[in-house]
């Protein structure tokens, strides 16, 4: 379980996710129809090198891209490749960066020319939903505190919670402890405290919580083919309001 102790570590978490951060919002705004996915890594990827980092996924237990691109019933984890974005498409991009020992994760969900309102409302849910368990992300807190402000707000919306796949610790190591589902009772888990640095990545489905890892060994889509979104940032728990690396 990563905790910050000291104002430099700190400094160079804000950085990398800051980076991150600048990625998303660079990518997220440059998504158009006709661009294929591989496109979109590769820009991701470009933007990244070009600041001094580097791509956090690329070979991370064998990922083969640079970022994360899944397009509408893909959840997460889905590799960039030759599949062209659609007039239509709900495009997840999460975006992993190393930069000065310390990594940055960040997601969001860009909408290519969607006009379908259940999947303009799953985005702006899932959207809501990682408000809800950033805000629950404060001291003396416990972890389940935030995974049920996840879940509460998405059910009482009418949609449901991937459970398969979670938030998690972050900061030397791309994935630390403590897991951060998105589900679950409150008052569970690790106790929250100063210097903390977490990854809060509801992943919200339209239809049913099941989902399935295509033959590709990474790629995970719902098992009833219907949309999904994610967001996520990374927070460090402070004594006071949660710091949003990320924003």
């Amino acid at each position: 379980m990563v905790v910050i102790k000291n104002t430099e570590d700190l400094r160079r978490m804000r950085a990398s996710n800051g980076l991150a951060a600048s990625v998303r919002d660079e990518v997220g705004g440059w998504v158009r129809p006709g661009v294929t996915t591989g496109e979109i890594g590769d820009y991701a990827a470009e933007l990244i090198r070009k600041a001094g980092g580097k791509c956090g996924f690329l070979g991370y237990r064998g990922f083969p891209g640079t970022i994360c691109v899944s397009v509408n019933d893909e959840v997460v984890h889905g590799i960039p490749g030759a599949r062209r974005v659609e007039i239509g498409d709900i495009v997840s991009l999460d975006i992993g960066v190393l930069l000065d020992g310390f990594y940055g994760d960040t997601a969001t969900t860009v909408m290519v020319g969607v006009t379908d309102p259940a999947w303009m409302r799953l985005v702006s849910v899932t959207r809501q939903a990682l408000a809800a368990g950033v805000a629950k992300a404060v001291c003396g807190n416990r972890v389940s505190d935030i995974s049920h402000a996840v879940q509460s707000l998405a059910e009482k919306a009418g949609f449901s919670v991937v459970r398969d796949f979670v938030g998690h610790g972050i900061g030397r190591g791309l994935h630390e402890d403590p897991q951060v589902p998105n589900f679950g009772k409150p008052g569970k888990g690790a106790l929250l405290r100063k210097g903390m640095t977490l990854a809060i990545e509801p992943m919200i489905n339209i239809g049913k919580a099941k989902v399935k890892v295509m033959d590709d060994g990474w790629t995970v889509r719902t098992r009833d083919g219907k949309p999904s979104a994610h967001f996520e940032h990374t927070v460090a728990i402070t004594d006071g309001e949660p710091e949003i690396l990320t924003m």
